[in-house]
């Protein structure tokens, strides 16, 4: 019994920071993990037509849950982690949550004689379902997040993926097809929920009026925000399903996911990082907050980088051997999107600094220009261009939020990066994408083990070579992961 005390000992002596972000990371990773393995084996099982139908029904998912939360869960959270009046906050959202969801169902039967795509494939019902229950998974993750259990949270997430796949993977071997992958993400909503709950230390109290009212005073903005932000998430999925067709959707869904492991750190960072940045900003630390963004960009770009030109040099072949040749045809789509996901690095964290800081108003300002914007191209492009319009609709509107973003955040605070520790990083990448280029020319890329033989070496050079040049970023890493028990290879 020792032995783990002590470990739990040593891991717990790392700084708060780092610890939490190692929990998110390794929880993101594992999420970015199943989620692919999942869609490759959906991609060759059901192809690209019925995946596009689940596709949409996520994106309708999300739009009509973005009603039923009205901004109150991200709200909840901050006033939750401000730590004043903590069960008063998490009642009062418990009461407007439940009300809301009532609302954004009624708008669903409402809309139905129009959601042509949900009905024909039969998972309007299963998209009801999943608005209830919703509510109970939002209440609880959300109320742990706001008392800082971060690793919770991201467990529950986990668990959420998980089961989620499980199911589903059960449900298509058994035929059940867009409807099984429905079902599959509502049992994953449960078991994300019930784990969340067993950690809930928060209880039902009584509120008044203000609290509602300083819930109300953040959420405006929150979900304005947040609504901002789903454009970008989904409305290319949905005019591409108005516009062209189910198989399009699944082509283009499945080339974003494939970028999308550009970001799984900033995601992460992000996680641990709001409710720090909450903290500091109402004690007036804003150096804490300046250097933690700093470095949050520095670790986002380690990743996001080398993921941009490894997928130059490869995205057309991982694609084929991943998905099928039937979705080879989003490479086009994939080489402007891995762009997206760079300028979704400084999007996404200097708009989560902008909320934390209690600045949720300037966050919906920066965004609804670009929303304007983003909508306007895709009708444009879209009918034009296909999917590659929809990439590049998307790559327009991120760089414009992550540039209006930028300018409204430095009134605030000194928003830099970390010139030589990105300098490094670019570096490290171009000796990678050159030894990637001369491993094809000798070994074509003809066979997934070919394939997988350059992303393995293509990392490990990134890898040797930032550590090699970059002694911050060597000594961090080291120090972090001497401290998590794993012994670091002597030729570091």
């Amino acid at each position: 019994m020792s032995r783990p005390s002590g470990y739990l000992a040593r891991v717990m002596r790392i700084d708060p920071v780092q610890r939490q972000s190692v929990i998110s990371l390794a929880s993101t990773l594992g999420l970015t993990a199943i989620g692919f393995l999942a869609t490759m084996f959906f991609a060759h099982t059901v192809g690209p037509s019925i995946l596009g139908a689940y596709f949409i029904f996520v994106a309708y998912y999300s739009v009509f849950n973005l009603l039923g939360d009205g901004g109150f869960g991200g709200a909840a959270v901050k006033r939750i982690s401000e730590g004043e009046d903590q069960n008063a906050f998490f009642t009062a959202f418990v009461f407007l949550r439940v009300m809301l969801v009532v609302v954004s169902v009624g708008f669903l039967f409402i809309a139905q004689p129009y959601l042509t795509d949900l009905t024909s494939s039969g998972v309007f019902p299963w998209l009801v379902i999943a608005l209830i229950v919703s509510v109970f998974t939002t209440i609880t993750s959300n109320a742990i997040y706001g008392t800082g259990k971060v690793g919770v949270n991201q467990i529950s997430g986990l668990l959420n993926n998980v089961i989620r796949v499980v199911v589903q993977v059960a449900a298509v071997i058994l035929g059940y097809g867009v409807a099984g992958l429905a079902g599959g993400f509502v049992a994953g909503l449960l078991a994300g929920g019930f784990f969340a709950f067993r950690f809930l230390d928060l209880s039902l109290a009584p509120f008044a009026r203000s609290h509602v009212r300083s819930l109300f005073a953040f959420s405006f903005w929150t979900f304005l925000g947040a609504g901002g932000y789903l454009v970008f998430s989904y409305a290319d999925t949905i005019l591409i399903g108005y516009f062209l067709t189910d198989a399009d959707v699944g082509i283009y869904r499945v080339a974003l996911q494939l970028t999308s492991v550009a970001t799984f750190i900033t995601i992460a960072l992000r996680t641990t990082l709001y409710p720090k940045v909450s903290f500091w900003g109402k004690r007036g630390e804003v150096s804490s907050v300046e250097n933690a963004l700093a470095r949050a960009f520095t670790y986002s770009l380690l990743l996001a980088v080398p993921v941009l030109a490894g997928g130059w040099l490869l995205g057309e072949r991982l694609l084929y051997f991943f998905y099928g040749a039937s979705f080879s045809s989003g490479a086009s789509a994939l080489t402007l999107l891995l762009l997206v996901q760079v300028a979704h690095v400084f999007m996404f964290l200097q708009t989560m600094c902008l909320n934390a800081l209690d600045r949720p108003k300037d966050s919906f300002r920066v965004t609804a220009i670009a929303v304007a914007v983003n909508i306007g191209l895709n009708v444009l492009l879209i009918p034009a261009y296909g999917i590659v319009g929809a990439s590049a609709a998307t790559l327009a509107t991120m760089v414009l939020n992550a540039a209006l973003a930028h300018r409204t955040l430095s009134r605030s605070i000194r928003v830099r990066i970390e010139r030589g520790a990105v300098g490094h990083i670019l570096i490290a990448a171009l000796v990678m994408g050159a030894i990637v280029v001369a491993y094809s020319l000798v070994i074509p890329l003809t066979s997934v083990f070919v394939v997988l033989g350059a992303v393995a070496l293509g990392g490990l050079v990134y890898l040797l070579v930032l550590l090699k040049i970059d002694r911050g970023i060597h000594d961090e890493l080291k120090g972090l992961t001497t401290g998590l028990g794993i012994p670091w290879p002597g030729v570091l």
